[in-house]
Formats: C-alpha cells, structure tokens, sequence
C-alpha cells in the first residue's frame, strides 16, 4: 500500500546511511545529488529582463539599487542600443529591448530578490530615489522597476548545511 494514509515503508524515512533532503546551499554543490542526479553546475548564469527604455531602467539599476554596469550592446547596424548588463553577484542582470522566444509583451509576475544587509538603508534609498516600496516583510522590501518587475531586497540568510 502506498499513497496519502499508508504506514510509512522502509525507504520512506531516513536510516542511518541516508543523506538528509536537501536545503537552499545544498543545489549549487557541485557533482551529482545524492540520487545520483547531475546538478547545476554553478546557480544562476543571467535573467534577462524586458524593458521599454533601456537608459531608464539602468538608471533603477545602475543608479537606485548600484549594479555595476558591464557591456552595452548594439544592434547589427551598431546605431540603437539593444542591450545593457550588469554584473549581480556571479551572474549577470540583462536589461534587454526584446527577449527571444514567446512570452507576455511586458513585465512579469517574477520577481528578482538581491541580497542585502540593511533594510532600513535600503527603505531611505529608495525614499530618496522616488521609489515606492510596494510591500515588505520582516526581512524583505518589495519595489517595481520602471518596466513593472517585481524587485526585491532582503536581509533573509538561508540556512547553509555543511
């Protein structure tokens, strides 16, 4: 018997040879999982982001939350600006006029959350930036970039295991 209600069998608890489920850190370990399954070889490469106005959005990025700016790429013809991108810790924020592939023709419900060590720095930053703080938790503040996404920065430590 097996399912919702059924005695728990021997393979569904841990024994003394098991390795316990995995946490947050555990995904960016590198080799395989304990299933034997290869993993990610090392967390986020890039998020591409659409936006409208691509001067304006560095300047939330760039300016309002301190990315670094990396490149800025042109179209073929090498006059309009396509692309701007930023470094966000390993990986890279691309602020892009159009995305490849099918999708909504503006924003979306994802949201970006950075790490950060001072929420109460970051409320003033924004404040001083004209930013509206859209919601917030105990560890977390929640704004809109110019193009609509969801941003958000938090103070949140994940439970690392070792």
């Amino acid at each position: 018997m097996s399912g919702p209600g059924a005695p728990a069998g021997p393979r569904d608890r841990p024994g003394p040879g098991d390795a316990p489920a995995p946490g947050p850190g555990d995904a960016l370990a590198p080799g395989p999982d304990p299933e034997g399954r290869r993993r990610v070889a090392g967390g986020l490469h890039h998020l591409a982001l659409r936006v409208e106005d691509l001067e304006r959005s560095a300047g939330f990025y760039g300016g309002v939350l301190g990315l670094v700016e990396l490149a800025r790429h042109r179209e073929a013809e090498g006059e309009r600006l396509r692309a701007i991108w930023f470094a966000l810790g390993d990986a890279v924020l691309m602020l892009e006029r159009a995305l490849r592939g099918a999708g909504e023709g503006r924003g979306s419900a994802h949201l970006l959350a950075l790490a950060v060590d001072d929420l109460g720095a970051w409320e003033a930053r924004f404040a001083a930036a004209g930013v509206t703080i859209d919601d917030r938790s105990a560890a977390s503040l929640y704004v809109r970039d110019p193009d609509g996404h969801r941003v958000g920065v938090s103070v949140h430590v994940f439970a690392r295991r070792s």
